[in-house]
């Protein structure tokens, strides 16, 4: 066989360039198939097909074909490699802040795909650069930023938003960075609640892990801001610089929610009182809590979508403090999070578009690039590629929920969350460990029927001579994840997380959590029930009690 009849071959691989109804069909076709493959792995389970052991041994001795497959043969392949997935839209899923995406986002990332635009420059992505101009203007506008001066781009995710906002920071502190390095000691100071990414960023960027500076959280799970000021003080007094405060507006565990007005007046003091050259860059990680801004307009005292009254407390209690985003000098977004969009959907967001010009590159650089158009974010952004999937995504949902829908599915979800809580604190043996904070996720811990959950818990926290009990009831808590997980993955119960530090002790050890992250628009008061009668049947089997009956239909 010829080369040329190798490549007529592949020619069907490949959509075809001019309208041709018959292979367009086959096109479509071929996914409606894979489609359909997906839909035969589904069951009452949370995960697609059956639970799979993961073979990394065989998949390093994996080799190229000497031939070329089928279109066919590939597809149903690709479909294998989702076996025991979970379906993050079940119910029955409560691991963490994975949504399902909607329809529409899942087309705007399909189609991007299939034509394949750069957003390095419009040269390269024609309208999809409009679409994630777009996106800005209406995210910007939603989270109170002037949409007219602000701006941004679509990253590879939330630490790349951090990212973002923390280098155009260190250029703040120290003009030329970019070009001759970092020239004195900066820090990036944080929460002790704070994303892991905020040492990636600094890892990253030179700033070395050692110059982040982890600040202690209150029991809402927000940074102290007294002890933020007197960090803040002590890097200035000795000559330091402050290459950005990160304010977490929505913690991964907790959905703790910083004081962002209260970081920015004191901001504002620091660079009146030392007389600084530079303004302390700000940057918001509100990657989960952006979506609340909805709320930032909502009559809670009429409550026209009805909400129950826990519900509206919750919803009013999170408005307050992300009602104060704008005050931020950059923010970080992940509709791949609560904007129900696909992976990786992530927007770094400036206050001022014109921060974006610190880190632009030298146009002799770029030769080759940015011949003709008039929009061109790969000047300054980390990435000379970047697909349009995210902002195409992110736009479909934005057209999608408008306001009115947001509201309606962040409230239906932080109502089951209530539910949740409601019956886990009914439960003598059951402690919900993040009751102030007024998300969808719960944080919990469970103890044996003879513990007093009524005082243990406030003891383990601040007491050191409950160290014993603390570390007997984390080993606990993990067998029972571990039992619920089991039984999770046979059809049962539901699936949780486990986080191995909630937040430490007043005495410097982990305190290990139960989470339950109730994302699925599809979630109903019933589901709260099987979670309880999960725990029990757990509890029953850690206590050496046997297992209890309890109804658990799909």
């Amino acid at each position: 066989m010829s080369y040329l009849d190798i490549v007529n071959e592949l020619q069907q691989a490949f959509p075809k360039p001019v309208s041709d109804r018959m292979h367009d069909s086959y096109f479509v076709f071929s996914f409606m198939r894979a489609l359909d493959q997906l839909d035969d792995m589904k069951s009452i389970k949370p995960l697609l097909d059956k639970p799979v052991e993961l073979d990394y041994e065989q998949a390093r001795r994996r080799r190229i074909d000497e031939q070329p497959a089928t279109v066919e043969e590939v597809s149903q392949e690709l479909v294998g490699y989702l076996s025991g997935m979970f379906i993050w839209g079940h119910p029955r899923s409560q691991i963490n802040v994975v949504p399902s995406p909607t329809i529409p986002s899942v087309i705007g990332g399909l189609l991007p795909s299939i034509y394949n635009p750069n957003l390095c420059s419009d040269e390269s992505s024609r309208g999809v650069a409009v679409a994630e101009v777009e996106a800005v203007a209406m995210t910007a506008d939603l989270l109170g930023y002037d949409a007219e001066q602000a701006g941004g781009v679509f990253t590879f995710g939330g630490t790349g938003t951090a990212l973002y906002g923390v280098k155009i920071g260190l250029e703040k502190a120290y003009p030329g960075t970019m070009a001759a390095g970092i020239r004195g000691p900066a820090a990036l100071i944080c929460s002790t609640a704070a994303h892991y990414a905020c040492q990636t960023v600094a890892g990253w960027l030179g700033l070395g892990h050692d110059h982040v500076i982890h600040v202690p959280t209150d029991e809402e799970n927000a940074i102290r801001t007294c002890l933020l000021e007197t960090h803040c003080r002590d890097v200035l007094k000795e000559g330091g610089k402050i290459a950005a405060i990160i304010a977490t507006m929505g913690t991964t565990d907790a959905f703790g929610v910083d004081d962002l007005q209260a970081v920015y007046d004191i901001r504002e003091q620091l660079v009146e009182e030392f007389d600084l050259d530079y303004r302390p860059h700000i940057h918001a990680d509100a990657v989960i809590g952006w979506a609340w801004s909805v709320f930032n307009d909502y009559d809670f005292e009429s409550n026209p979508l009805e909400f129950r009254p826990r519900t509206v407390r919750s919803l009013a209690g999170t408005k307050r403090r992300i009602s104060k985003l704008h005050l931020a000098d950059s923010i970080g977004i992940d509709f791949h999070k609560t904007g129900f969009a696909p992976y990786v959907s992530s927007l770094f967001l400036c206050k001022d578009a014109a921060d974006l010009q610190l880190i632009t590159r030298d146009e002799k650089t770029t030769p080759y690039l940015f011949q003709s158009g008039h929009y061109h974010p790969g000047r300054y952004t980390l990435e000379t590629t970047r697909g349009g999937g995210g902002p195409m995504s992110a736009l479909a949902n934005l057209r999608l929920f408008g306001k009115q829908g947001m509201r309606a599915l962040l409230g239906h979800l932080v109502t089951m969350a209530e539910e949740l809580r409601a019956r886990l604190e009914s439960h003598a043996a059951i402690h919900v460990l993040n009751d102030e904070n007024y998300g969808p996720v719960t944080l919990f811990r469970v103890y044996p029927d003879e513990v007093d959950t009524f005082t243990l818990p406030r003891r383990e926290q601040t007491d050191p001579r409950c160290r014993e009990e603390l570390l007997k009831y984390n080993d606990y808590n993990r067998r029972i994840f571990d039992l619920i997980q089991d039984e999770a993955l046979q059809g049962r119960g539901v699936v949780l997380s486990l986080t191995d530090c909630y937040r430490e002790t007043d005495y410097g050890e982990p305190i290990v959590a139960l989470k339950s992250y109730i994302m699925s628009p599809f979630a109903t008061e019933w589901y709260a029930g099987v979670v309880l009668e999960s725990l029990q049947r757990a509890r029953a089997i850690v206590d050496g009690n046997g297992s209890p009956p309890g109804a658990d239909a799909p």
